[in-house]
């Protein structure tokens, strides 16, 4: 599962030390809102997500990716920039002193820059820059690492999904460059289950190696979404075992950030994999 990316451009990055791992780099999920699709209220309390921020480093996270507003497709509750701020700012301040990189899951602009003056170094928009105008200049201004992932509104099955993931990607990543974002800073996702039904999801993983197009790194972040649900019905928390087989078969199509809820048991089931595949 070793991991080819453009990033050995940018060797002083952290983002390009995740890069550099050889094997795909683990991004632990922590949302502080409270209606997270699969988290619901389990971190709004500051000491609690702090906690959990630093148990996903010793089951070995490579990079923290902390949210202050739900983003879930169906049933989120937009806040204002000041109190997704406000949600972020104390886990974020605890967050960066774990000794691994920090992301911010945000679509605002406004929201990205504190973040990043506070110890963020990787901005996270699930809008791919398509939704506040200023988020590439921010970007550009504190030389964060940007994933980009697609969006739609509503799901529609008559699409061709690669088709129009690719062109959405495509204007992103036209967008961060224009901007001044160096290629060796972004990271493209293919925002599974956003705007999707769950075969569309499911393709999209099939073919995910038709992203390497871009040249550019592939975050995935399937862990606990609705798709599996469709093949195995189930509730976010009993997803475990959808979710590790999606992730290892994003590995194996050249995935390099896995954005994952559990951490302990992705690592363990990509340590397995690899050495299954040694023995061979």
């Amino acid at each position: 599962m070793a991991v080819s990316t453009q990033a050995d451009a940018a060797p002083d990055h952290a983002l390009t030390r995740l890069l550099r791992l050889g094997r795909p780099a683990i991004m632990g999920i922590l949302n502080v809102t409270p209606d997270s699709f699969s988290d619901g209220c389990r971190f709004v309390d500051t000491a609690v997500a702090a906690a959990h921020a630093e148990r996903m480093v010793r089951e070995g996270a490579d990079v923290l990716d902390i949210g202050g507003e739900s983003t879930r497709p169906y049933g989120s509750v937009p806040v204002t920039a000041a109190e997704e701020w406000a949600r972020v700012a104390p886990v974020l301040a605890q967050a960066v002193r774990l000794g691994v990189p920090v992301s911010i899951d945000t679509m605002k602009a406004e929201v990205a820059a504190r973040a990043l003056d506070a110890g963020a170094v990787i901005v996270n928009d699930v809008w791919g820059l398509q939704r506040d105008d200023a988020m590439a200049r921010v970007a550009k201004e504190h030389d964060a690492g940007l994933i980009v992932m697609h969006n739609r509104e509503t799901a529609d099955p008559a699409i061709d999904i690669l088709a129009e993931v690719e062109t959405f990607l495509a204007r992103s990543v036209a967008l961060a460059e224009q901007a001044g974002v160096a290629r060796a800073r972004i990271v493209v996702d293919p925002g599974i289950g956003f705007g999707k039904t769950p075969e569309q999801s499911l393709r999209l993983i099939a073919r995910l190696e038709r992203l390497r197009v871009f040249g550019l790194p592939i975050l995935m972040g399937l862990s606990r979404k609705r798709f599996i649900a469709s093949v195995s019905p189930s509730q976010p928390n009993e997803r475990l075992g959808g979710s590790i087989a999606g992730n290892i078969a994003a590995a194996r199509r050249g995935a390099a950030i896995l954005r994952v809820h559990d951490v302990a048991e992705t690592v363990q089931a990509l340590l397995i994999h690899d050495a299954i595949e040694r023995a061979r």
